[in-house]
């Protein structure tokens, strides 16, 4: 069976309302961000999967478990966000005010990981599940994903700042004519409501 890989970013956290850089910081997930992540369960409820994958981060692993899975859940550290260092927190109006003209995906973060060192931990979690069949879920974080993204079809990690990622997204990752030489996005931050226009 040709290989899907169903990336589900966690829910509404105090952090993605404020716009503050969240990435090793342990926090949880608000009441709305549980209500998403059971809608994001409704959503998959009838898709088999063959492994799911979460972020050690409670957000993700929370995500899982409210989404019905977290029983068939392995913990894997590739999956974790990005480690933001010193900007753990700030919002990119704070970060900029110090630094103009500042991207994260460009770079990078001062005593966090630099984009070569995120590219990299995609580019082993791209390599390890290519070797996977089936439906797989991942549940991580928003800029993880689309660094992950961008990686699972060959552009670079700058690119990733095109990819938006909101929160109890679903995406999907494959291949065009189930070819395992023409990855594909299938589907990109599918909304856990479908609402827009909002």
């Amino acid at each position: 069976m040709t290989l899907r890989l169903f990336f589900m970013r966690h829910g509404e956290t105090e952090w993605a309302l404020s716009g503050q850089h969240t990435g090793r910081a342990d926090i949880p997930l608000t009441e709305h961000g549980e209500v998403e992540a059971r809608q994001l369960g409704l959503r998959i409820r009838s898709v088999a999967f063959d492994h799911v994958l979460t972020s050690p981060l409670q957000r993700a692993r929370r995500t899982c478990e409210l989404a019905g899975l977290l029983h068939q859940a392995e913990i894997d550290p590739d999956l974790a966000e990005w480690d933001n260092g010193d900007y753990e927190g700030q919002t990119l109006a704070e970060i900029r005010a110090a630094r103009p003209g500042w991207n994260l995906f460009r770079d990078g973060c001062p005593q966090g990981e630099t984009p070569e060192q995120i590219s990299a931990r995609a580019d082993r979690l791209v390599q390890r599940l290519s070797g996977l069949e089936g439906n797989v879920a991942l549940f991580s974080h928003s800029h993880l994903g689309r660094v992950l993204a961008a990686r699972w079809i060959g552009l670079p990690v700058e690119r990733a700042q095109h990819f938006l990622l909101g929160t109890a997204s679903l995406s999907i990752l494959g291949y065009e004519h189930h070819r395992t030489d023409e990855p594909a996005i299938t589907l990109w931050n599918s909304p856990p409501f479908e609402t827009y226009g909002a």
